[in-house]
């Protein structure tokens, strides 16, 4: 079956780095496009970034310029990049995937942005 692995998440100062991984398994990864979404307290999941199977990236207007979305086929994994973190980016975040008309997601793993 579809597993998402994410991992990655922790503490760190406002201005900081983090690097999200999320590894794929039961599917064909290079075929299908892969995306993180986040969670806040209080709030909806929203979508922070979309990469295609050819490799396009898109991203929330919040995280452009911040943050970067990368894919390595060989290893089924997906990759943020997180840079010049803020306290507003403190959430979960999910990674996801859509197979067969049907949405997939991680466990999550929580990213703090805190003094």
């Amino acid at each position: 079956q579809v597993q998402l692995v994410e991992s990655g998440g922790g503490l760190v100062q406002p201005g900081g780095s983090l690097r999200l991984s999320c590894a794929a398994s039961g599917i064909i990864f290079s075929m299908y496009a892969m995306a993180w979404y986040r969670q806040a307290p209080g709030k909806q999941r929203e979508l922070v970034a979309h990469i295609t199977s050819t490799g396009r990236t898109d991203y929330a207007d919040s995280v452009k310029g911040r943050f970067a979305i990368t894919r390595d086929n060989a290893k089924k994994m997906v990759y943020l990049q997180m840079n010049s973190l803020k306290p507003e980016d403190t959430a979960f975040y999910y990674c996801n995937v859509v197979w067969r008309s049907t949405p997939y997601w991680g466990q999550g793993t929580q990213v703090t942005v805190s003094s």
